[in-house]
């Protein structure tokens, strides 16, 4: 998986790794729940049959709860801001985003990136996902 502008983040296999133990059983249990939820973002904006395009706006504090991702995808952000992210390997991390930072990743067949965000900055976060449809993975059936 590759990143344009930011950091790398670990590919988890085809099963939900165990290495999260050492976080809340709340958190843990959203991960098991939530490991086949392809909801990415607040609003799906236009979903054609080559894509799905989301948008994300998440206040100081809010959360986007944990969703999977298996298809070729990008992100745009809209706006400065800061995360803290958990990935179902038992990482958790905080990364800053510029606006106008974009990041690509590209999936092989089986592999996905299961993950929450929330936003610890003071500002409004806000940022575009941009999933195709043509990659190695079938798109994961929303609600």
């Amino acid at each position: 998986m590759g990143s344009d502008s930011s950091p790398n983040l670990p590919l988890i296999g085809t099963t939900v790794a165990e290495g999260y133990a050492h976080w809340s059983p709340e958190l843990r249990k959203e991960c098991d729940d939530n490991a086949y939820r392809g909801v990415l973002g607040q609003s799906l904006l236009k979903e054609t049959d080559s894509s799905r395009i989301w948008e994300t706006t998440l206040s100081p504090g809010e959360r986007i709860s944990v969703h999977r991702h298996v298809l070729d995808y990008f992100w745009i952000c809209l706006t400065d801001g800061r995360v803290r992210q958990h990935t179902s390997d038992g990482t958790t991390r905080e990364i800053s985003y510029a606006r106008g930072q974009t990041c690509h990743f590209r999936f092989s067949e089986g592999q996905y990136h299961l993950h929450d965000i929330k936003n610890i900055g003071d500002d409004v976060l806000s940022f575009l996902t941009v999933e195709m449809k043509d990659g190695a993975n079938e798109p994961l059936q929303l609600p």
